[in-house]
């Protein structure tokens, strides 16, 4: 494509959403609160009604997602804030559960992980989470990392499956984390890994690479076939919207949360906008909208990378996430973001497309376990 077909294919593609604006067929900044939307990935791990409050009034439904995570309260404390929560709100507030890799290996792993998971259930748990320390930190007793596609993990899987339950999976990081700082295409990720280097991946090549965690991963889901799968973080394929695209082809059980992975997004579509609006419309019954927004308890500690940045401005900060997520994919906003250092302009996807990313998706997805 020569630069001045982009430039002429452009100028075309955003004509027709200023003139799908006039004909009302696209949201406006103005519709943000009074559309239906569902936050399909955050982490409420405090009991306070903050999250609840701000949620209410911003027109979102949430699933809190419980993590084996050492930056987060210990996975009994998460356990009773989702039940708590839930009680006190259970139209709103959703959440899903996950286990604990202790003991793995051995003859009661499988059978204690399946009576945790009914017993989640019973509180209203609408999906199990399995994180990244599956792949790059948990061992088993002969001291290798264990993978996602380990046959031991078949007896749990095939009991989410006979539950009806989606398994929401983070494997791997961004790619950025594999990659010199120079080389990274986003502020957010150079920062955080610039200051957190036991987590930085390209300085631990005795760790395994992308590359065979993605390939793990995808042998995970080809055995599973009719288990509801959902890749956190886009799959941890943030970088190429064609290699997304790829992957949701090869799977058809399989879809993803946006969960902390935009601004990714956003620097693909300053370089080549007409084809992320392309994926988003293509796609859009495989992509669910979610943030990665955390409350957590207040302490001295080092925060996780989750937002928002400041704590004590919890429900500030969390409306205007949302409402910049909102101005990028509803609306043909030009916003400035920070993590790219661009002035991005929203890819204006038509209300349909939106109300399925936003909430239709995941009503589907998370519908009340059997």
């Amino acid at each position: 494509m020569t630069n001045r077909l982009a430039r002429a294919t452009g100028l075309c593609l955003l004509l027709s959403i200023a003139g799908a604006a006039c004909a009302g067929q696209v949201y406006t900044v103005a519709d943000f609160a009074r559309v239906r939307k569902f936050d399909a990935h955050v982490h409420a791990n405090t009991d306070d009604d903050a999250f609840l409050n701000v949620a209410r009034k911003d027109g979102f439904e949430l699933l809190s997602i419980n993590v084996d995570y050492p930056d987060f309260p210990p996975l009994r404390e998460q356990a009773r804030v989702a039940h708590k929560l839930r009680a006190a709100d259970p139209k709103l507030f959703h959440f899903a559960t996950t286990f604990s890799m202790q003991d793995f290996g051995n003859n009661r792993w499988t059978e204690q992980t399946n009576r945790l998971i009914d017993a989640e259930i019973r509180q209203g748990a609408l999906g199990v989470k399995v994180w990244k320390n599956i792949g790059m930190v948990e061992k088993d007793a002969q001291g290798h990392l264990i993978m996602l596609d380990d046959s031991r993990f078949d007896g749990v899987m095939a009991h989410i499956e006979a539950r009806h339950l989606p398994l929401i999976a983070h494997q791997a990081e961004p790619k950025n984390c594999w990659l010199p700082l120079e080389a990274m295409t986003t502020e957010n990720d150079r920062s955080y890994f610039r200051d957190h280097p036991s987590y930085y991946m390209y300085l631990h090549p005795e760790l395994p690479s992308y590359e065979s965690l993605m390939a793990a991963r995808d042998r995970f889901v080809a055995r599973h076939p009719k288990l509801r799968f959902v890749g956190a973080h886009l799959g941890s394929l943030e970088w190429s919207v064609e290699r997304l695209a790829k992957f949701l082809d090869t799977y058809p059980n399989a879809r993803v949360d946006l969960a902390a992975r935009m601004s990714q997004v956003q620097y693909q579509s300053t370089t080549d906008y007409a084809k992320v609006r392309r994926f988003f419309i293509d796609y859009q019954d495989r992509i669910l909208y979610g943030s990665d927004l955390t409350e957590n308890p207040l302490t001295a500690a080092d925060r996780a990378q989750n937002p928002p940045i400041d704590s004590t401005r919890f429900p500030e900060e969390t409306d205007e996430f949302w409402r910049s997520d909102w101005a990028y994919l509803a609306t043909a906003t030009v916003q400035h973001v920070a993590a790219i250092n661009a002035d991005v302009r929203g890819i204006a996807l038509p209300r349909r497309v939106i109300d399925k990313v936003y909430y239709l998706n995941a009503r589907r997805v998370f519908e009340r376990a059997k």
